[in-house]
């Protein structure tokens, strides 16, 4: 029961989730909003709803290990096995793309989420830090979007519904990276004959069926930390945070099927840091939230290390082959293993 439990509020948070990202766009568009805004912000929160809303209720039932873990977890398998499971299938040709200064924002990301760590428990004042740090973020971003419009470098357009968005490839949490592309984007979701009433219907079937499985999937967890023997931290790490994981798997999967090698680099890269800064931000105002102690001793070093290993193929150019994908995946195994043993 514990499983299905698990199982099924995962299912109904994937589906949630994106119930409300497709009622949000919509509306948001409707209401005049610039595409590139909608993608910055709605698609955003929106795709990370999922990962947010079982972090705030963890925060809430008291309990840090999964709230923390999910992120941290997340984070390291982001790379690790939705980079290296792809890679494995068929490659990723990362090198088409220059995404060198949102990485580096990732990478800052990670070293201050691990010295407030340091500094916890976390509190509202870690989460102010962290959410203004996602705003100048998302300002740059925003910022280098429009110039690289202004200049005539995009060749989408917009017909002033939004739909088309003449930007850079956007992650699956819709933040925008890889300044350099030339590839019109269409925001996912968008339906322009889509009724008020349907649109109503989304979001409010997405924002109900969001904490369902928010309480489904954490209760299911912790009856399979009990019947295992683990703590709630570890099926933090690695249950939930895989089971948060699989849109970002699913699209990079696709991405890299595809050749859409900058699409698969930048979801990661932009999935890690809106869950440091976006979802982290958020719930410590749900605290304060204890660090566990393993977290603290290996976790967070284990997901500082797994961002530096994509920093060659990011900084040099090169690709993601087959055997570099067995490389990160059978690293992510062997933490699996670790993490359980």
């Amino acid at each position: 029961m514990e499983f299905f439990s698990a199982a099924a509020g995962l299912a109904l948070l994937l589906v949630a989730g994106d119930t409300l990202v497709r009622g949000a766009v919509n509306l948001g568009l409707r209401l005049g909003i610039p595409a590139l805004i909608v993608s910055l912000t709605v698609v955003a929160f929106g795709t990370s709803a999922p990962e947010l809303l079982v972090a705030i209720k963890a925060a809430i039932d008291g309990l840090p290990g999964i709230a923390i873990g999910n992120v941290v977890g997340s984070n390291t398998a982001n790379i690790l096995m939705v980079l290296g499971l792809p890679a494995l299938l068929s490659g990723i040709n990362s090198s088409k793309c220059d995404s060198r200064k949102t990485y580096v924002f990732m990478l800052v990301a990670t070293v201050v989420f691990i010295a407030l760590a340091y500094m916890g428990p976390l509190y509202i004042w870690h989460g102010i830090i962290l959410l203004a740090m996602l705003a100048m973020m998302l300002t740059d971003q925003f910022l280098s979007a429009r110039n690289h419009r202004r200049n005539g470098n995009g060749n989408g357009n917009d017909n002033g519904n939004g739909v088309t968005a003449p930007v850079p490839p956007r992650p699956a949490d819709g933040t925008i990276v890889c300044e350099p592309c030339d590839m019109p984007v269409e925001i996912e979701g968008v339906d322009p004959a889509l009724s008020w009433w349907k649109i109503i219907l989304y979001i409010v079937l997405g924002s109900i069926g969001l904490p369902l499985g928010a309480e489904l999937l954490i209760d299911g967890a912790l009856g399979i930390a009990r019947e295992l023997g683990v703590s709630e931290t570890v099926i933090g790490l690695t249950l939930v945070a895989v089971g948060t994981s699989l849109p970002e798997l699913a699209t990079t999967v696709m991405a890299a099927l595809r050749k859409h090698g900058d699409v698969a680099m930048g979801n990661v890269i932009g999935s890690n840091m809106f869950n440091l800064l976006g979802i982290m931000g958020i719930t410590a105002f749900f605290g304060p939230l204890d660090i566990p102690p393993g977290i603290l001793r290996f976790d967070l070093w284990v997901m500082l290390a797994s961002a530096l290993v994509i920093g060659p193929f990011v900084f040099l150019g090169l690709n993601i082959s087959r055997l570099w994908g067995a490389v990160l995946t059978a690293l992510y195994i062997g933490y699996i293993l670790i993490l359980l043993g």
